[in-house]
């Protein structure tokens, strides 16, 4: 087992760190096109320490240098989208680039005005990016659930806002931005389908943001889920006892009754099978003792399974954890992941919302994704 990691970890870094030289390369040709002097020793130093930053600023550091980590990080979060970016563009320059050599253009000449286009390129797309990431959407879907509620109320408002990724990136003014539109809404209920730290509770704890978080307000309280940065950052329960203070019960493998009108349950996330000595109970297990004449919300952080959480008796089905790919082309790949990786789906009975989420994880970007708050409108029989 050791074996096998040492040698999958050697080939992700082999890979990576031959995308970063590719595209360091590119830009040292640039240099000499438009003749800027440099020190190649400098160059190199800053861009593995630029390409490096994420990784790096996420190891644990003495408490003077821990800013240095958290500047690292932020710088590493965008180099990402400039490395997926730049590496993909910089090949489509160089394919370009093979047919003008084969009918005699200048390659020098070529090369000035191919990585000029690239570098343009992604600095348009980081504005778009950056504005789609930071200026949220309310994206909204009326459901109607087929189950007599007799003498209830018949339409409920329920803000649903998964993966907030709330960290040393997104922060308190983006948060700030969550709070206001969602209550806005005077929601009668507020869900969050999982993610709402990324990682370390430290910068959450740090930055006060618990008690901005505790602004949100909804007739019949504020439910969230565990997802998996939650657990790949360790701090389970110091994150479900800060929940517990702002008045946020975070359900794992639990029911609750909501005014004696419908049922919100939540499970575990999919990386409890794993991280949890626990693991996490089957959808099926969770909502057998429920009235299922009353409607089900479910809150599961993966979208998987859909057909069985509709077998199970849920109604509505919320999830996010896709980001939609964040940025293109990566949906492509989660389209194939997942079979509703966004967006609503019809599966049987049951209403799917698949959330691209109102934060973001690494760089704070968003390309072909908006970040997005969910208004739900269930109107009930």
């Amino acid at each position: 087992m050791v074996q096998r990691f040492i040698i999958l970890f050697t080939l992700l870094l082999t890979v990576y760190s031959s995308i970063n030289y590719y595209i360091g390369w590119h830009i040292t040709e640039w240099f000499d096109a438009i003749g800027l002097a440099y020190k190649p020793a400098i160059f190199w130093t800053v861009l593995g320490v630029i390409a490096y930053g994420y990784i790096g600023g996420r190891i644990p550091l003495p408490g003077f240098s821990k800013p240095v980590g958290r500047l690292l990080k932020v710088i590493g979060s965008y180099y990402i989208f400039i490395m997926e970016a730049g590496f993909l563009l910089f090949l489509i320059g160089d394919l370009i680039g093979l047919f003008v050599s084969w009918s005699g253009g200048n390659r020098e000449d070529y090369t000035l005005y191919s990585v000029s286009s690239v570098l343009a390129i992604i600095l348009i797309l980081l504005i778009i990016g950056s504005r789609n990431a930071w200026s949220p959407i309310v994206r909204k879907y009326d459901l109607e659930i087929d189950k007599q509620t007799a003498g209830a109320e018949k339409v409920w408002t329920i803000a649903v806002a998964s993966d907030l990724h709330l960290g040393n990136v997104v922060g308190r003014r983006h948060l700030r931005r969550l709070v206001d539109r969602v209550n806005a809404m005077n929601p009668d209920l507020i869900l969050l389908p999982g993610d709402v730290i990324d990682d370390t509770i430290e910068p959450f704890i740090r930055n006060k943001m618990s008690s901005l978080l505790g602004e949100l307000k909804a007739k019949h309280g504020v439910y969230a889920v565990l997802g998996n940065h939650e657990y790949y950052g360790g701090h389970i329960e110091q994150y479900i006892a800060e929940m517990n203070k702002i008045g946020i019960k975070v359900l794992r493998d639990e029911t609750v009754e909501i005014a004696e009108v419908l049922y919100v349950a939540g499970r575990k996330d999919k990386t409890a099978d794993s991280a949890d000595l626990t693991k996490r109970m089957s959808v099926s297990d969770l909502l057998s003792t429920l009235d299922l004449n009353k409607p089900v919300i479910l809150m599961d952080h993966q979208p998987t399974k859909l057909a069985l959480a509709a077998d199970s008796g849920a109604d509505i089905m919320l999830s996010g954890h896709t980001h939609r790919g964040q940025f293109a082309p990566n949906h492509l790949l989660t389209g194939r992941i997942f079979e509703l990786d966004w967006g609503y789906l019809r599966k049987g009975a049951m209403h799917v919302v698949v959330s691209s989420g109102f934060g973001t994880w690494g760089p704070p970007i968003r390309i072909g994704s908006r970040s997005e708050i969910i208004q739900l409108k269930v109107m009930l029989k």
